[in-house]
């Protein structure tokens, strides 16, 4: 009788103790988890004359506020921040993001589509800038040829992308996004016979701006897609079926301008408006000689 006694004493203390320790397992999780969020990065383009853009990505990092008011920041020197991303400061933390290293083919994620370029969980608080450096291999494909592009000589080798601490949505809790459109037309110009990079981001959300979509016909047209007011302007290059789709607009009244080529006439619609988040369709455009 004794030895049961003793048994079960025995078995009583080894579950306490297991008990404890799940208790101290779960109270590390949780601190272990405060103060992060999830931030997911989307790469998209705004497209430019070319069949392909190749741009060597190396590696994304961003810049998190983790005060209670980010506007006590804003005299920060952010592109001094920007070169030294070794350097933390007393509410300025440096996070890396993860990424697949490598050759992005820019032109894929256009007309409404995209790649989840980085996703990582990081220290909760505002965004104030993303640093993405980019490598030497950058190429692109004109008329079936292929050309390297090249950083001009005394370029950093990175993109300095400056926010106000607002701009990426809180799309569930704890989780957060941001959408970046490489500008091809104004990231690579061709001087002397070369293609220079000089990269140029924009950056938006989907719960906060529009879109515009159509179909542009007869596919043999070529058209290019401008949509501007006094404002903004955005392109687009219709897919091999004619559809097209532009992201990223505020709310307005835009034109949309069809430049054709190859023989038919350019056309233009007015008045098109677009109210944040809605997508707007301005229809079949048919092209004529």
């Amino acid at each position: 009788m004794k030895t049961k006694h003793m048994l079960f004493a025995a078995i009583m203390v080894i579950a306490g103790s297991l008990l404890v320790t799940a208790c101290n397992k779960n109270s590390s999780a949780e601190v272990n988890t405060a103060g992060k969020q999830q931030l997911s990065l989307y790469l998209t383009d705004g497209p430019g004359l070319f069949d392909k853009v190749m741009i060597d990505i190396r590696s994304v990092k961003v810049l998190v506020d983790t005060s209670s008011n980010t506007r006590d920041q804003d005299d920060e020197d952010w592109d001094d921040r920007g070169m030294n991303d070794h350097r933390n400061g007393s509410s300025l933390i440096w996070e890396n993001l993860n990424i697949t290293p490598g050759i992005y083919d820019i032109l894929k994620f256009r007309n409404g589509a995209d790649t989840l370029l980085a996703s990582s969980g990081i220290a909760k608080g505002f965004i104030r800038l993303i640093k993405i450096e980019i490598g030497t291999n950058n190429s692109l494909v004109k008329d079936s040829i292929s050309y390297p592009v090249s950083q001009p000589a005394h370029d950093r080798n990175y993109i300095l992308i400056k926010l106000k601490g607002q701009e990426c949505e809180e799309y569930l809790p704890g989780k957060t996004r941001l959408w970046l459109d490489f500008d091809i037309t104004r990231s690579i110009k061709q001087e002397n016979n070369t293609f220079i990079l000089r990269p140029v981001f924009h950056f938006y959300t989907i719960s906060n701006t529009g879109s515009i979509k159509g179909k542009i016909l007869p596919k043999e047209g070529y058209a290019v897609v401008t949509v501007f007011n006094t404002t903004d302007t955005a392109y687009a290059l219709p897919d091999k079926e004619g559809y097209f789709k532009l992201r990223g607009l505020k709310d307005g009244t835009y034109s949309v301008f069809f430049n054709a080529s190859n023989g038919y006439r350019d056309t233009t619609i007015n008045n098109v408006q677009v109210i944040v988040p809605k997508e707007t369709s301005v229809g079949v455009i048919t092209l004529s000689k």
